[in-house]
């Protein structure tokens, strides 16, 4: 039987649980796997017949972990959609003072470049600890990585957006 093993951050166990077990259970019924929760370490055991199943499981905790909402998380089960993280310890380095003002370009004033980013590249972005994680299809991802890369990489937000809209122009041709 199948078994895959994560850690969950203390301040995101609420969430992978949820009220009564309900987000937990969620999780368990659409990918047919058995997942338990130790809510004092946030140690993750999930367990199920079919491995691939397990491997969906553990994306949907893993992006439940990262900050996302299990509505949005949930969307893991299905097979066209994947999760990315992007490490923000390797893309910057260690400087707390640097990971803090990255994280705040990318979100925005009041969410308004990561709003932006979702609504141009049609992927959700949660920011939380030291990852940006994304959910979408595999395309959606690359343009979401790349623009978020430009902006942790030091571009101006505008110039970033406008390098995003030339790749797309690109493959576009490239697809003709």
């Amino acid at each position: 039987m199948p078994e895959q093993y994560l850690r969950v951050p203390e301040g995101r166990i609420g969430a992978l649980i949820g009220p009564k077990g309900k987000t937990k259970r969620k999780i368990e019924q659409v990918t047919k796997t058995k997942i338990t929760v130790d809510s004092e370490t946030g140690e993750v055991t999930i367990e199920g017949s079919d491995v691939f199943d397990v491997i969906k499981a553990e994306k949907i905790c893993k992006a439940i972990a990262r900050g996302f909402a299990p509505e949005r998380a949930i969307l893991l089960a299905k097979d066209c959609y994947e999760l990315r993280l992007i490490s923000l310890r390797e893309v910057i380095g260690k400087s707390r003072k640097a990971i803090h003002t990255k994280k705040a370009r990318v979100i925005g004033t009041k969410g308004s470049v990561r709003r932006r980013i979702e609504n141009e590249t049609n992927c959700f972005v949660a920011v939380y600890g030291d990852t940006i994680a994304l959910i979408g299809l595999e395309d959606d991802l690359e343009d979401a990585e790349s623009i978020i890369l430009d902006i942790l990489g030091g571009a101006e937000i505008p110039t970033a957006f406008e390098r995003l809209e030339e790749r797309k122009l690109t493959k576009e041709k490239f697809e003709l």
